[in-house]
């Protein structure tokens, strides 16, 4: 049996087979980049947008002492890797709402007496408000900002200036002149982190789902040559193309509303703003992903091809989306990339209405970055399916 084997391995019809196909290959240049683009970009996105590192957090101060020792807390927070300063603010009102606009990810609020009591060698208490929707965020962020003022409480008794107060009857030796910090969970109290998750995996199913599905309903009715039958009956193009996106819009819409009913019932999310607002979010998305699928189907020549595709594509979208993980947690060169993503608008629209009851208001620039996503696909879908029935 081995004889034969290696009369097979090493025989002349076998060499030449190997060599027609590695030459098929070489002349295929677009599988050959499918093979070796697609895993070393997925990789590398991979690996650096879902890293569960948290760093350059924004944090927006409210400083009503205004003295020297506010001053040198605030130097030292920011100091760190972990924070970098967002901006003063005058009150814990404009605090909370440059919170809920996702202009910080987290604040603090040193009140008035705060120098006066560190100089008396009192405890001195600092509110410090977090952004919660993503509890693993909010836990890292809190865990960093106790481990810098453990360490600045540290220095103050190496300085001196916990010194105790002289009483009546002998020294006070009770714990004075440190800062405590009191943090506050915004959004999310409970800490509970498949809220997040939930959220971003809703917008992911919405837009892959809808690309999929079209493209493989698109590919599959060229193969089976129907699109000819279509271009013999007296319909126009646009009711030929209103005529295969309803069925599958109205299908992916009840994927949606059965969505939302897993989000509510099963993972307990809130709904504190409009269910109609996310609906209407909801909508773009299936419609910029049947354009996504139906431009993926006009560009590929079989199923398999249609597929390797959407593996290229579908990725980086989730990657890249803040879906899964914090945009804050990406590097400073991958951030901006997410702005082009529609599944990161369309997050950002769910968790801001669902856990903050966010409204047009505060949400408008992620409402119009997705409509013009939607615009967008749909235009060029409908071009390339022209093209394609021509």
């Amino acid at each position: 049996m081995l004889k034969t084997l290696q009369r097979l391995l090493v025989g002349h019809r076998v060499r030449a087979l190997i060599g027609k196909e590695f030459d098929q290959i070489r002349r295929d240049r677009r599988l050959v980049l499918s093979l070796i683009v697609p895993p070393v970009l997925q990789l590398t996105l991979f690996g650096f947008a879902l890293s569960a590192s948290v760093s350059n957090l924004r944090l927006g101060v409210v400083d009503e002492s205004k003295t020297p020792e506010s001053r040198e807390l605030v130097a030292t927070l920011t100091e760190s890797r972990s924070f970098r300063l967002g901006g003063y603010y005058a009150s814990a009102e404009q605090l909370g709402d440059a919170i809920s606009r996702a202009k910080l990810d987290a604040g603090v609020v040193v009140p008035y007496h705060y120098g006066r009591d560190l100089r008396r060698g009192s405890p001195a208490t600092v509110q410090f408000l977090l952004n919660a929707m993503n509890a693993n965020t909010a836990t890292i962020g809190q865990a960093y900002a106790e481990g810098v003022i453990q360490s600045y409480n540290q220095q103050l008794r190496g300085a001196g200036v916990q010194a105790s107060v002289e009483r009546a009857d002998g020294p006070d030796t009770s714990p004075r002149g440190q800062v405590h910090l009191v943090p506050a969970f915004l959004y999310n109290p409970g800490l509970v982190d498949s809220w997040f998750v939930a959220t971003g995996v809703f917008g992911l199913l919405l837009i892959l789902n809808s690309s999929l599905v079209s493209s493989a309903a698109m590919v599959k009715e060229r193969e089976a040559g129907t699109i000819e039958q279509l271009l013999m009956s007296p319909a126009s193009t646009a009711e030929i193309i209103i005529a295969k996106i309803t069925p599958l819009f109205v299908l992916l819409s009840l994927m949606m509303l059965l969505a939302l009913a897993v989000l509510k019932l099963v993972f307990r999310v809130p709904f504190h703003g409009s269910l109609l607002f996310v609906l209407f979010g909801g909508v773009l998305c299936i419609l910029s992903g049947i354009s996504l699928g139906t431009v993926i189907a006009t560009l590929s020549k079989s199923a398999q091809q249609a597929q390797l595709t959407a593996f290229f594509i579908n990725p980086p979208l989730s990657s890249l989306s803040g879906a899964l993980n914090p945009v804050e947690a990406m590097p400073g060169w991958l951030q901006p990339l997410t702005v082009l993503n529609p599944i990161h608008h369309f997050a950002t629209i769910a968790r801001g209405s669902m856990l903050k009851g966010s409204g047009l208001a505060t949400l408008w620039p992620n409402v119009l970055a997705l409509l013009i996503f939607t615009l967008v696909l749909v235009s060029l879908s409908i071009w390339r399916f022209r093209k394609q029935l021509s």
